[in-house]
């Protein structure tokens, strides 16, 4: 790896701060994206400004329906919190399922949205459960904060600092994972939510990103069953193709997953 200089912050504004004032400075949490790179000298920040002291950007609260989680939460906090578990078991599965443990100890929440991979797992939570992003600046809807493959509506000065939602009616993550890496190939979030809208949102096949399937959502909404979506097309031409699976495997594959997404939600 290159040089760098390392930051410890101890409050989101010092993160800011710190971030602005290094030539090429970037945030870093658990680190499960960055610091790969790094090592492949595919990225060579200036500086790391370290998120994970922040007291502020850590912990999960419940208010009711009303669930925030802060930023900095990892995987592992999130996949054994009890209290969680009890207003939305979805999340809770999802979170279990990312990675290996040594990841799931370390990756955060925020840095998982913040990437936007293509086959991460929290995209399609936070979409299906129509959340809302909160940053250092503001709150952004889920169905804005999402701009494609790797791209987000964050501005380059701005950290996200906790994920918000309300608890779903019902609600259910599956996922297809590739053998190796664990990514999904295919991973469905299917959700009832309290105001009785339906919300179908794939990750890991889509060539742009995580995205939702309208006409699944608008079958669902008349008749919450794996029967109702099995007719539902899905455009190959909108599906990634590479070594795992060509796009007309992966269009299966999200039939196929979520038909398994609305039986578990069930």
């Amino acid at each position: 790896m290159y040089a760098t200089n390392y930051h410890r912050a101890s409050s989101v504004e010092e993160a800011v701060n710190l971030l602005k004032s290094g030539d090429d400075a970037k945030f870093v949490s658990g680190g499960q994206t960055l610091i790969p790179t790094m090592k492949q000298r595919l990225a060579a920040p200036s500086d790391l400004v370290d998120l994970r002291h922040i007291d502020a950007m850590k912990g999960i609260s419940i208010d009711g329906v009303q669930v925030t989680i802060g930023a900095a939460t990892t995987h592992a906090e999130v996949a054994s919190s009890a209290e969680l578990a009890g207003v939305c078991a979805a999340i809770c599965s999802l979170a279990a399922h990312i990675g290996d443990p040594a990841v799931r100890h370390m990756g955060t929440i925020g840095g998982s949205v913040a990437n936007n991979d293509p086959a991460a797992d929290y995209p399609a939570a936070v979409l299906g459960l129509d959340a809302q992003v909160r940053t250092s600046k503001r709150t952004i809807d889920a169905a804005d904060f999402f701009n494609g493959m790797f791209d987000t509506a964050l501005e380059e000065d701005e950290v996200i600092t906790a994920i918000t939602f309300q608890a779903p009616e019902k609600a259910a993550y599956v996922k297809y994972p590739n053998p190796a890496s664990r990514y999904a190939m295919c991973g469905v979030f299917a959700a009832r939510l309290k105001d009785g809208s339906v919300r179908v949102a794939i990750t890991g096949a889509g060539n742009d990103g995580v995205f939702r399937h309208t006409e699944m959502e608008e079958a669902l909404a008349a008749d919450w069953s794996p029967a109702a979506i099995a007719s539902c097309s899905v455009d190959e031409g909108d599906m990634l193709s590479d070594i795992h699976g060509d796009s007309a495997y992966r269009a299966n594959l999200v039939r196929v997953i979520a038909k398994r997404a609305v039986e578990a939600a069930a």
